[in-house]
């Protein structure tokens, strides 16, 4: 095999291997699992950019699609805020970095008792709980 082929075979072992598909987009999907009347917040950015701010009511889900830029290691931060219950700031989304940044999905429900996270293959598990409003505010 020729140099080409040989880099050709590796990426698509490790696209394979990670799950993802071949240039094809990732997804990031968020839905507000939590009881009537609890609306969240939703901002978000990717790569530090800011890429979307919007609220959901109970039942809605959102997805978020994109394509991994080429010569980063891709990364989506985002803030949860439900008046109630407080906040939530986490890392969405961190895929690897260059071509093999592709066809990846992660789910994130948020519930009474936090946020939860799959990758769409197994039961989602609590990955973060609320931050009290009055914790953060004496941060700043």
């Amino acid at each position: 095999m020729n140099g080409f082929s040989c880099f050709l075979f590796v990426m698509v072992l490790c696209v394979r291997s990670s799950d993802g598909k071949l240039f094809g987009e990732n997804l990031v999907q968020f839905k507000n699992s939590l009881n009537p009347g609890k609306q969240i917040k939703i901002s978000c950015t990717l790569n530090k950019k800011e890429q979307f701010q919007l609220f959901m009511d109970p039942g809605e889900t959102y997805d978020y699609k994109f394509h991994g830029k080429y010569l980063l290691k891709n990364k989506m931060d985002c803030q949860l805020t439900q008046g109630v219950l407080g906040d939530v700031l986490f890392r969405a989304y961190e895929g690897a970095s260059g071509i093999f940044d592709h066809g990846k999905q992660n789910f994130w429900d948020v519930r009474e008792d936090g946020v939860y996270f799959t990758h769409g293959k197994e039961t989602p598990k609590l990955e973060y709980k609320w931050i009290p409003k009055s914790f953060i505010s004496s941060l700043f």
